[in-house]
């Protein structure tokens, strides 16, 4: 017996077999049951997502023995024939190979004629954007106002090269792409009814690659069985593709939150045995990396379609939503860049090096240069005035006062909260920060930082706060509770209603092994949504900040510089851009 190909033999035979495009057939379904139907039906989408598919099964429909259904019987002549292919009420158009004018005033012309057996003479016109310009021409008075027998059934990859005017004659329906999770599920029905053993983790790469088609995963599936010989595993359909394991993707992504530059290129010197492409492994890169952001920021939001839900949850602790943001940009401007690299796998390299070097700086860490000191102790604001008043100084003499602080960025660790940042008068105050780490008082003993356990009974929330090791969306929800009770190591917080999103059981886990890293005890933490009773750490902060920054409007209004630059310039004050040094993370 012939083989036929898996995309032919498994080509749904109704709209119960077909996989996705729910919209489309709920309409479609609910037109023929209730029997409202158009005269011309326009199917648009990507290559293998149905299109003709639908189209045939519509004609079934139309056509049946039975009746119009929306479920044909198959079993009946017009069923099987146009099953077959040889239905003669049923005309097939490659407009590809058929787009003269005088092919399409051929196919008009037996548009009145009754159909030979069948209940509808239905044309089906694939890639029907493909016809010129005279021929939808000759066609739009035929598709205005056909014979009661006749339906027309379009499909094209590009509806935007058809005009306007027949597109206003169709109903028109846009196909989605099949998500790599519904291609899988698809898969692993096709290849238990092949009677062919795989692994699950072999049908993810097929997903990805097939980009949507569900026509083209079958074909791969064809391909990758032959290729592994009855057993489909991941490593041979990674060969196959010419791509390497999703693990070493998670692992290089890995490294790179580690800030593991050995590791990273010992990886990358592995991958490279496989010839890969590495802009491509770059978006592999870059699409985790959006995902992470997404389990972040909206977690409810991340399904599994890439099966690669727990892999985030493991790396969700390394990084920050901002870290996330930085390493993003970086990627996206180094792929674009990658074309000027010397090879493609330098190119890739270099991004991820980048990733590494780069951090971000509070604008605490950048002390002098933001507050203006310089070696005479001169104002910033009177230099800004000189040289608008007598104009910018040589480059010559540049060299004078002593050699010009380089540009740098920092691969060293983050400051703790307690780094030094610069008041208004110029004068450092210890303390600051720029998290949720409101100042308490507090005497000399609890400052120093000791490996011992500490008790925290008797605390106040937000001092405990201060002193556990958090970040993220974990420590933004820590910053938005207000403690409830708290006995026998057992803490309940209420958070605040705002922010009832941010509630999720792996934070509340995070939160609690915080505070057993912090007091060498077992706490149960439990967080419910309520109102909250005083203020929370984020309050405080946020009042904290909106009293400096009344502060800092004061001080800048009295200077006598500012008055003379407003003066002088015809300027204005725009209080809103006021941010003092320790405020900007606010």
């Amino acid at each position: 017996m012939t083989y036929q190909v898996l995309a032919r033999k498994y080509r749904p035979a109704n709209f119960s077999e077909l996989e996705g495009q729910e919209h489309v057939l709920r309409a479609l379904i609910n037109s023929l049951d209730n029997n409202r139907l158009h005269h011309a039906y326009l199917f648009s989408g990507t290559r293998g997502v149905g299109k003709t598919t639908i189209a045939r099964i519509l004609a079934k429909c139309l056509n049946c023995d039975e009746g119009v259904t929306s479920k044909p019987c198959g079993q009946c002549a017009s069923c099987r024939e146009i099953a077959e292919g040889r239905s003669v009420d049923l005309i097939e158009v490659d407009a590809a190979s058929r787009t003269g004018v005088d092919d399409m005033r051929e196919l008009l012309e037996n548009v009145q004629y009754l159909p030979s057996v069948s209940r509808f003479k239905v044309y089906l016109i694939d890639e029907v954007h493909m016809l010129s310009r005279n021929s939808f021409n000759a066609m739009l008075k035929t598709l205005e106002e056909p014979p009661e027998h006749v339906k027309f059934l379009f499909a094209t990859t590009d509806p935007k090269k058809l005009p306007i005017t027949v597109l206003s004659r169709c109903l028109q329906f846009n196909l989605k792409n099949m998500s790599p999770e519904q291609v899988v599920n698809y898969l692993s029905g096709v290849l238990g009814k092949e009677s062919i053993t795989f692994e699950e983790s072999a049908l993810w790469p097929l997903g990805w690659a097939a980009d949507g088609s569900m026509r083209d995963a079958l074909s791969l599936t064809d391909q990758a069985i032959s290729y592994s010989d009855g057993n489909i595993s991941e490593s041979n359909v990674k060969a196959m593709l010419g791509s390497i394991e999703q693990q070493d993707t998670f692992k290089l992504l890995e490294s790179v939150l580690k800030r593991d530059a050995d590791q990273v290129l010992s990886q990358i010197d592995e991958i490279a045995d496989f010839s890969p492409d590495f802009s491509a492994l770059l978006d592999e890169v870059l699409s985790l990396l959006h995902r992470l952001q997404i389990k972040h920021l909206a977690p409810k939001a991340l399904d599994n379609s890439y099966g690669d839900k727990d892999f985030l949850e493991s790396l969700s602790g390394l990084i920050t939503n901002e870290e996330i943001q930085l390493l993003y940009q970086i990627g996206i401007i180094g792929r674009r860049d990658m074309a000027y690299a010397p090879t493609d796998r330098s190119g890739f390299e270099m991004t991820l090096l980048r990733m590494i070097a780069f951090t971000l700086l509070d604008i605490d860490d950048l002390g002098p240069l933001l507050n203006g000191e310089v070696s005479d102790n001169r104002s910033p604001v009177s230099d800004i005035l000189d040289t608008l008043k007598n104009g910018p100084k040589s480059k010559l003499n540049s060299n004078s006062k002593g050699k010009v602080q380089e540009n740098t960025l920092s691969t060293g660790e983050k400051k703790s909260s307690t780094t030094e940042a610069q008041s208004f008068d110029g004068k450092t105050q210890k303390g600051e920060s720029s998290s949720f780490n409101v100042p308490v008082q507090k005497d000399q003993s609890c400052s120093q930082e000791t490996s011992s356990a500490l008790n925290i009974e008797g605390m106040a929330w937000q001092d405990i706060l201060n002193k556990l090791k958090l970040g993220g969306v974990t420590k933004t929800l820590a910053a938005n509770c207000t403690l409830a009770s708290y006995e026998d190591h057992s803490i309940r917080l209420v958070l605040d209603e705002q922010h009832a999103s941010l509630l999720d059981e792996t934070y509340e886990a995070r939160i609690s092994s915080a505070l057993g890293e912090l007091t060498g005890t077992v706490f149960d933490v439990k967080i419910k949504i309520g109102l909250t009773e005083g203020e929370t750490p984020a309050k405080a902060l946020a009042r904290k900040h909106q009293e400096v920054r009344a502060e800092a409007a004061q001080v800048i209004e009295n200077d006598t510089v500012i008055q003379t630059l407003i003066q002088d310039f015809d300027g204005k004050l725009d209080r809103a851009t006021i941010t003092p040094n320790g405020t900007g993370d606010l």
